[in-house]
């Protein structure tokens, strides 16, 4: 059993205490380094885990090596699940942004787990439908907004999900970079560049290395939903 528990967010946080008990007495402890590849694109799937801490990405790779980013998980995220699922191959890379702790299963242990707990694949089932939702209304905000509406809605998004309040305002500090940035949301580096300063300008935000401060997060959203 690991001694370590993820934080309850996210899937972790719609564990009941004996499934997450449970989830503990299967699982291994495992870690990575920032830059580490945990499942690669096409592989076949062995396992899921769920992260205790540290952040992750998840991308696909074009035919002409261009990495488009599709989602960044945290703390409390099961990871993997889709391939466990269907038993097909990994849809996506998975690369730790930081150093990274998990809780991994492997997937004969997660069928022999969702056998146990049957509440668990309506959650599984409500995972998928919220990442469906998600990659829908992000298909509509390409077509409806142009490349400073995408960026402040990504922006957003990480501010509500990882976002830190500081007296200058709220911090996101990701180690993400502008190219990354630029694959999450179809558009250009330099499509990017000039949105980012942009909001520089009008003082709605402030970046740093990898660090972007939103000073007005209000604007920022309004920004956002201005279709």
């Amino acid at each position: 059993m690991s001694p370590v528990q993820p934080p309850s967010a996210e899937f972790w946080g719609s564990l009941k205490p004996e499934e997450a008990a449970d989830f503990l007495a299967l699982a291994r402890p495992r870690s990575w380094p920032r830059g580490a590849v945990i499942f690669r694109e096409a592989d076949e799937s062995d396992s899921v885990l769920v992260l205790v801490s540290g952040r992750v990405k998840a991308y696909s790779s074009t035919g002409g090596g261009t990495e488009v980013l599709l989602a960044v998980r945290g703390p409390g995220a099961l990871v993997g699940e889709l391939a466990a699922i269907d038993q097909g191959p990994r849809s996506a890379t998975v690369e730790a942004l930081e150093p990274v702790t998990a809780l991994m299963l492997p997937l004969g242990a997660f069928e022999e787990y969702l056998r146990a707990h049957g509440r668990i694949a309506l959650l599984l089932a409500r995972t998928l439908a919220d990442r469906l939702r998600d990659a829908d209304r992000k298909r509509i905000e390409f077509g409806a907004h142009d490349t400073l509406g995408r960026v402040a809605a990504r922006l957003v998004e990480l501010a509500d999900r990882f976002g830190q309040p500081t007296e200058e305002g709220v911090k996101i500090a990701l180690p993400l970079s502008q190219d990354e940035l630029a694959g999450w949301i179809g558009a250009s580096r330099e499509a990017v560049s000039k949105a980012l300063q942009s909001l520089r300008a009008d003082g709605t935000i402030r970046t740093s290395r990898l660090t972007v401060v939103i000073h007005d997060l209000a604007a920022l959203r309004a920004r956002a939903l201005d279709f």
